[in-house]
């Protein structure tokens, strides 16, 4: 007589894996530092050869990947080596869609420090982080973890390179005179525009420690130097910079206050007319919902910020005395939001 095990309710099943689903970022940033995906070629390799190649113990490192292969990071093959799956190659350095500076920067010690605390932030609507360190987030990163700071500028430029290369062909920068990247990292997204217009000038706008690491092509002998100007302050209080257009990316994420004073502070600076383009993955009509939801969480722990809707974005930008003139997708995940500042 043969009996049939029960299957697992769908429900169980995927209540358990989250319950432990901790483990897959540490285990992406354990393979990320160990460098593994670059120590895998075009060909399989056991263990015990990455092993070698890593510094790592042979049976923990084929723990770690047996883990990882089961998420579809990593090939096991049927003799149990490992080889590259798709998602696994962006773990790799210095590739054209690399992201491991990202899975780097979203599992940084901090991010293990004020995850706990998720029922804090619930219960009270605002960040832990400063009540954990006694300094707001990023004062914290330039003051105390410059490490972190680094890996958060390099993350923003393997973020912006995955975007940068669509913004000339839904920015129309015909007419444009001067245009303004604020809050614009090392500067890789200005850059491809003043490449895509020849005839643009443009200004990044940063914290100084972050411009200090600008893209070199904005820098000294670089090829848009005579178009460039860095420009260092914190666009939350003011912004010292005239100009026709404004571009903030990936920026408005804090407290509403300080989104709409950001943006009343741009449309302090431009002049009349000047368009203002935020750039922003929203929450609603996204494939990408589980990712942005998830940091719309983690913003919340450590600034206190948020990820919108495009109703809630729209609301900010128009408390900010703006006029939204369209609102239009960059891509699968990012969508563009154009507004004019009054006359």
């Amino acid at each position: 007589m043969t009996s049939t095990v029960p299957a697992v309710p769908v429900a169980v099943r995927q209540l358990r894996e989250l319950m432990l689903s901790a483990a897959w970022p540490a285990a992406i940033r354990a393979a990320a530092r160990l460098g593994v995906a670059d120590a895998i070629g075009d060909a399989p390799a056991g263990a015990e050869d990455l092993a070698r190649k890593v510094g790592a113990d042979p049976q923990a490192l084929y723990r770690l990947l047996r883990a990882l292969s089961h998420q579809g990071i990593f090939i096991q093959e049927p003799d149990g080596r490992f080889s590259h799956s798709e998602t696994s190659r962006l773990l790799r350095d210095g590739t054209p869609r690399s992201l491991r500076q990202m899975a780097l920067w979203a599992t940084e010690p901090w991010t293990w420090e004020v995850w706990p605390h998720l029922e804090d932030a619930v219960r009270s609507g605002g960040e832990v982080f400063h009540e954990l360190h006694g300094k707001e987030f990023f004062s914290y990163l330039h003051e105390d973890a410059p490490e972190s700071a680094r890996v958060f500028d390099l993350a923003m430029t393997q973020a912006s390179n995955l975007s940068a290369r669509q913004m000339p062909s839904v920015l129309d920068l015909t007419g444009v005179d001067t245009v303004v990247d604020v809050a614009g990292g090392q500067g890789q997204t200005l850059a491809t525009l003043l490449e895509a217009n020849p005839g643009v000038r443009g200004v990044l706008f940063d914290l100084p420690e972050v411009i200090a690491h600008a893209d070199p092509r904005l820098t000294g002998d670089g090829a848009l130097a005579p178009r460039s100007e860095l420009v260092a302050g914190d666009c939350r209080h003011r912004i010292q910079v005239e100009a026709d257009l404004y571009l903030l990316k990936n920026v408005l994420e804090w407290d509403d206050e300080s989104t709409v004073a950001t943006l009343r502070n741009v449309a302090a600076a431009a002049r009349p007319g000047a368009r203002v383009v935020v750039v922003e993955n929203l929450i609603d009509g996204s494939p990408e919902a589980r990712y942005t939801s998830s940091m719309d969480l983690l913003l919340m722990l450590n600034v206190g910020g948020k990820k919108h809707t495009e109703p809630e974005l729209r609301a900010l930008v128009e408390r900010a005395g703006l006029v939204v003139e369209d609102v239009r997708p960059v891509n699968a995940y990012l969508h563009l939001i154009v507004t004019a500042v009054a006359r």
